[in-house]
């Protein structure tokens, strides 16, 4: 504890998670906080979350872990979820809730999008394909639905961003958290021109884009007060959980696809080059960094499917041992899994879940078992357009939905006919950002 350390800070939609890590990205024991929390949910579509909250949770964490320890920090890591949008206004002060991907209440611009562009050209330039998960859907309905919000909005930040702005007093982001928003071009690493004019946002009211990937930042004199062990530290500006995962994973060439299953779903390939001439259609592709892509496809319904399933059909504690008996029998039941809509690879708007083939002879496991093995042939179609790019050769899986029950990695091993290699990282987001970190550091 009397070496230099780093500090961690993973700023999920279902948690907030602040850990030490030493100069080789190993944790530190005992030195890890973890605080719960769920964006609200409403009845139109809304996933949704105070911003001030949310901040005041991440400041929870920090306080959390300097208590637990005097270890001596000399930088800070973090990462964040991807596709947040927060509006604030010429004071910093939020203009909007917390926007997460899952949040659908754009969802009729997307059309609008889709007349007004090539869809193809535009996936391509961006990475993202039309829908509701990104900025332009989002900025198209607060515009026209909430004209007055739009017009006293000064800036549209990440929610990362937004920590940004409350630590260091400036709202500037990664090339990784602009290249999740969809209006941002991923080849030439700069907000996309032609969709800022039909939206009516200029360039100046969204983020600053760091300079260099290495760039660090300190604390603004408030924090700094409050936090006077970091007040010294260097701040590493944030990276999408979704890009550090495979990182921590050891998950970083063109021939290993990391497979996760948190609260939703991801299977992604992280590489050291430009994107590919043509993203395959269904997928996306962003960036880790300036020399890093990531490629891949995300679902809506992973391990919050798969724990709806448990809480509503009141199953036991030994469900996954039920599945497991029943593994050599073939299922007739068919699940659409799109509880929480979809992405990856339709994108359809309007897509809902559904139980199909469902008979009296079935019960509530033989639909929990129908449900795992249809987020499996999501994952096999996913695999199936990457490997139009790259030829995957390992798939490393994680997330706690995975590790919490091996009879659906058998499931899904199954599906994808591939063996997988779990990863020892049980924070693998969090150890994908120090690990970044020491590399810029030159440490590594």
């Amino acid at each position: 504890m009397k070496q230099p350390l780093i500090l961690a800070l993973d700023i999920g939609t279902s948690s907030v998670r602040s850990a030490l890590y030493d100069g080789q990205a190993n944790a530190v024991p005992r030195a890890f906080v973890k605080i719960e929390r769920t964006l609200t949910v409403t009845t139109d579509g809304g996933a949704e979350i105070d911003a001030d909250e949310a901040v005041a949770q991440v400041a929870a964490a920090i306080d959390a872990l300097l208590e637990k320890t005097t270890a001596h920090i000399t930088h800070i890591a973090s990462c964040s979820f991807w596709h947040s949008l927060v509006g604030v206004d010429a004071k910093g002060k939020p203009t909007t809730k917390v926007f997460g991907w899952a949040d659908t209440r754009s969802g009729k611009y997307t059309e609008v999008l889709k007349k007004r562009f090539d869809e193809n050209e535009t996936h391509n330039r961006t990475g993202a394909h039309f829908h509701s998960s990104f900025w332009p859907a989002k900025l198209l309905w607060l515009r026209k639905d909430f004209p007055d919000v739009f017009v006293k909005t000064e800036r549209w930040l990440s929610f990362s961003d937004y920590v940004a702005l409350k630590l260091f007093g400036t709202a500037t982001t990664s090339v990784s958290m602009a290249s999740g928003t969809g209006i941002f071009d991923i080849r030439k690493c700069d907000w996309d021109p032609e969709l800022l004019k039909f939206l009516k946002v200029k360039a100046a009211n969204l983020p600053a884009m760091v300079a260099n990937d290495s760039d660090t930042f300190t604390l603004n004199k408030k924090c700094a007060k409050r936090w006077p062990r970091l007040a010294h530290a260097k701040w590493f500006l944030t990276v999408a959980d979704g890009a550090t995962d495979n990182i921590g994973a050891g998950c970083f060439t063109n021939t290993q696809a990391a497979l996760m299953v948190g609260t939703s779903g991801a299977m992604r390939v992280a590489y050291e080059a430009e994107p590919p001439g043509h993203i395959p259609e269904g997928l996306w592709c962003y960036r880790v960094n300036r020399k890093m892509c990531v490629l891949g496809g995300a679902l809506s319904d992973g391990g919050n499917l798969a724990q709806w399933m448990r809480d509503n059909l009141r199953l036991g504690s030994d469900a996954d041992d039920v599945v497991r008996q029943r593994l050599g029998t073939s299922s007739t039941i068919k699940i659409a899994p799109f509880f929480n809509g979809e992405r990856s690879t339709g994108y359809n708007e309007s897509a809902t879940g559904a139980i199909i083939g469902l008979t009296a002879a079935h019960d509530a496991y033989d639909i929990y078992r129908a449900a795992m093995e249809a987020v499996a042939y999501r994952f096999a179609d996913i695999l199936r357009r990457l490997e139009t790019v790259f030829k995957i050769e390992q798939i490393i899986a994680s997330g706690g939905a995975l590790r919490e029950s091996p009879v659906w990695t058998e499931i899904i091993s199954k599906a994808l006919n591939r063996e997988l290699t779990m990863s020892e990282a049980r924070e693998s987001s969090s150890r994908g950002a120090v690990l970044l970190a020491l590399e810029s550091l030159g440490r590594i």
